[in-house]
C-alpha cells in the first residue's frame, strides 16, 4: 500500500488559460468520431460535409444539454454552490443528457435539410460509441466515476498496468475503474454496430442496436458506480433510463418492421438512397 501522487488532470498552462486532460480526451473523441461519420456519410453518397454542419449546432447543443442534465439532479448541490454550475472542465457531464440533446438538434437538422433522422442516426451510431469509449479516460484522468471499494490485489489480478492501478488509489483506497469497464464495453459494442451494418438490417437499427447494447453494459457497470445520479436513495437514474431505452429501442424495432417498408440499410453494394 501506498500514498500514490495521481496523475495531473492539468494538460497545459498558459499564461491564465488552463488546458485539462479530461477537455482533450472529449475533444479528441468527438474528432475521431466525425472523421469516421463524414468518411461514411460521403460513402454512403451524401454531401461529405453533412456532418461537420451538424456537429456544430450539436455540440454546444449536447454538451449544454448533458451538463444541465447532471445538475438538475444535482439541483441541492448546485442551489449552495451556483459558481460551479459552468466548471465543466471539473467533470459532470451526463452522457444521457447529451444524447438528448444530440438527437434532438438531429431531428430538426435533418427536417431541415430534408434527410432521414434514421439515415443520420445510422451513420453517426458508431462514431457516438467509439467517442463514448474514448470519453471514459477523461474521467480516468479526473479520478471519478469509480466504483466501490476493493484491493490492490483484486486490481493487480484484472491484469492492470500499474499507472492504471495507482490513477485507482483515491483518498487513501483503492477503487473499481468502472470508467475502463465501461470504456472496453463500449469498444466491443463499437465492432459489433460495424458488423451489424453490413447485414442488410433496415434503416434506423443501426442506432437502436446502439442504444440497446450501450444500455446493457451501462445499467451493470452503473451498479458498481458511488457517484451515480439518484431517483431515490436506492433508485439510479441512469439505469432507470437504460432499462427504458432497451425496451423503447426493441419496441421500435418490432414496429417499424411490422408497420413500415423501410429500405435495407448498410449492405455491402447497396446504395442506401
Amino acid at each position: 500500500m501506498g500514498n500514490f501522487e495521481p496523475i495531473n488532470r492539468i494538460a497545459l498552462e498558459l499564461g491564465p488559460i488552463t488546458i485539462y486532460w479530461y477537455g482533450i480526451i472529449i475533444g479528441f473523441g468527438i474528432f475521431l468520431g466525425w472523421l469516421l461519420a463524414t468518411k461514411e456519410a460521403k460513402r454512403r453518397g451524401l454531401d461529405q460535409d453533412v456532418f461537420s454542419d451538424l456537429l456544430l449546432w450539436a455540440i454546444p447543443i449536447s454538451l449544454l444539454s448533458a451538463r444541465l442534465y447532471y445538475v438538475l439532479f444535482n439541483l441541492d448541490y448546485y442551489l449552495d454552490n451556483p459558481g460551479q454550475i459552468l466548471a465543466i472542465w471539473e467533470g459532470g457531464i451526463a452522457i444521457h443528457g447529451g444524447l438528448i440533446g444530440a438527437v434532438a438538434t438531429s431531428i430538426v437538422y435533418a427536417r431541415k435539410k430534408e434527410i432521414s433522422f434514421w439515415q443520420l442516426a445510422d451513420i453517426a451510431a458508431p462514431s457516438i460509441i467509439l467517442g463514448q469509449a474514448i470519453g471514459r479516460w477523461g474521467n480516468f484522468m479526473n479520478q471519478e466515476a469509480h466504483g466501490t471499494e476493493v484491493t490492490r490485489t483484486f486490481l493487480e489480478d484484472l491484469m492492470l498496468p500499474d499507472w492504471i492501478i495507482n490513477q485507482m488509489y483515491i483518498d487513501g483506497a483503492y477503487y473499481h475503474p468502472t470508467f475502463l469497464y465501461e470504456s472496453l464495453w463500449n469498444l466491443s459494442v463499437f465492432f459489433v454496430l460495424l458488423a451489424i451494418r453490413k447485414f442488410g438490417v433496415k434503416r434506423g437499427e443501426v442506432f437502436l442496436s446502439y442504444l440497446i447494447w450501450y444500455s446493457v453494459g451501462r445499467f451493470f457497470v452503473e451498479g458498481l458506480r458511488t457517484d451515480s445520479l439518484m431517483v431515490t436513495d436506492e433508485l439510479r437514474i441512469a439505469q432507470v433510463i437504460s432499462l427504458a431505452l432497451v425496451g423503447l429501442s426493441l419496441f421500435l424495432i418490432w414496429y417499424r418492421r411490422q408497420k413500415q417498408s423501410t429500405n435495407r440499410f448498410y449492405k455491402e453494394g447497396i446504395n442506401d438512397k
